[in-house]
């Protein structure tokens, strides 16, 4: 068995600068909506408290993640960062809902909005800083392997798209005088953060389900494998599941019989170094069986039945 282990950097810093942005823009639009009394902006309010919830959780799964595996849980705590993202889908379906219920009021009886230049201009300022801080978070989850750090991320680039089709309906309604603009707008953006959150829960769902490696990467494997065929070498029950971070491989090895103990296990630490090297971040198990016996062809499948002697 060979392992690549997933480099212990400080993740958690990224969700104290994630804690820190939600609190800063909580403020400002909180301002901005007292100041215009637009339900859009309200609407935006609420999603950053959903985001100050969603960093909490963050920083919660990113410490656990971190620990290293021991006798309870022998392949780590990678796998939390899968909750700490489904969290993050699930408050993104319940910000898209609060705005919904929010907006419907003022669909059906609207009313006029107040200052609308001074809102609109603190709205951009804290927009900026959720676009800053959601680059920043993206960059660091692909160049950790972290879908805690990526949902986040989305979760606050959904926060800036509410911000952006909030202050077009806020600008409509000033040019137009139509106010019902306002909740229509408001309304069409938790449509958009509604599929976001869909999106997230989907891909936290399958990884507790332990889906398999991306296609690309499977067949990155596959190609390694292959390429000792001409020694004779031949495999079955590839098997793959992610854990956030970190890969798990197994598979099964079929060499020649007449080959020795030592020339069997040479072979396939080749071939897990050549694994390791093509998908970091990897646990890969190889398990040697002579190809010329059929007992090695019995244990292809996933649960293998108890053979009587």
């Amino acid at each position: 068995m060979a392992q690549s282990s997933v480099p212990n950097h400080p993740l958690t810093r990224y969700a104290w600068l994630s804690i820190g942005a939600a609190v800063v823009t909580i403020t400002l639009k909180g301002a901005a909506y007292y100041l215009t009394g637009s339900v859009g902006l309200l609407s935006d309010a609420l999603e950053s408290t959903a985001n100050l919830a969603a960093a909490i959780v963050a920083l919660i799964a990113l410490s656990m993640a971190s620990r290293p595996a021991n006798d309870e849980f022998t392949f780590g705590y990678s796998k939390v960062e899968y909750f700490a993202s489904g969290f993050e889908g699930g408050m993104i379906l319940l910000a898209a809902m609060g705005i919904i219920i929010t907006a419907l009021p003022r669909l059906i009886n609207p009313e006029p909005l107040e200052q609308l230049g001074l809102g609109l201009v603190i709205s951009v300022v804290a927009s900026l800083v959720n676009l800053v801080v959601a680059l920043i978070l993206m960059r660091a989850g692909k160049q950790y392997g972290s879908i805690t750090l990526q949902a986040d991320a989305r979760h606050l680039m959904t926060d800036v798209w509410t911000t952006a089709g909030v202050l077009i309906g806020i600008v409509l309604v000033w040019i137009t005088g139509y106010l019902r603009l306002d909740p229509i707008i408001a309304m069409l953006v938790a449509v958009n953060i509604l599929y976001t959150g869909y999106r997230l829960l989907k891909r936290s769902g399958r990884g507790l389900m332990d889906v398999a490696l991306p296609p690309n990467e499977l067949a990155s494997v596959k190609s390694i494998l292959d390429s000792y065929q001409d020694q004779g070498v031949k495999y079955h029950a590839l098997r793959s599941r992610q854990a956030a971070a970190r890969n798990f491989l197994a598979v099964h090895l079929l060499v020649p019989g007449s080959w020795t103990v030592r020339r069997g296990h040479q072979l396939a630490e080749q071939v897990e170094q050549q694994v390791l090297a093509s998908i970091p971040n990897t646990n890969i198990v190889t398990h040697i069986e002579p190809v010329e016996d059929p007992i090695s062809l019995e244990d292809a499948v996933l649960d293998r039945e108890a053979q009587s002697i």
